[in-house]
């Protein structure tokens, strides 16, 4: 049972692996083939190109909240449909309509929101 496990996971430590190993070597070929020019410049701050203003504890305006919000939302729907979509196949004609509803009533929460004017920023 331990060498079946080990044969599962074996494709997934290889992929780690090599994934570490490509980045390791772009990293290290940046600080080889890179000029290493450090100034002030660029290890300031940087906030949407210009210097930053004021106190970090501002209020922000709820509309930050709203756009972050509901891209978590349908950032969320992605993530259900790509485990469906693999095992279709395998859940058949049930499964196919529980996600028909669920999107169905994610549809409807978009246009509520598209309706209601979350989605115009002025």
């Amino acid at each position: 049972m331990l060498k079946d496990l080990a044969n599962d996971y074996l494709p997934i430590l290889m992929f780690f692996g090599l994934a570490f190993v490509i980045a390791s070597v772009a990293v290290g070929l940046s600080f080889l083939l890179a000029r290493q020019k450090p100034n002030p410049e660029k290890g300031s701050a940087y906030e949407c190109g210009f210097p930053a203003l004021g106190d970090a504890r501002l209020k922000v305006d709820v509309r930050f909240y709203l756009v972050a919000i509901l891209f978590i939302v349908f950032d969320l729907e992605i993530a259900f449909l790509f485990p469906w979509a693999v095992s279709l196949g395998d859940i058949g004609l049930t499964g196919f309509w529980a996600m028909m509803v669920f999107l169905g009533v994610l549809g409807v929460g978009f246009i509520y929101e598209w309706k209601k004017g979350a989605l115009e920023w002025e």
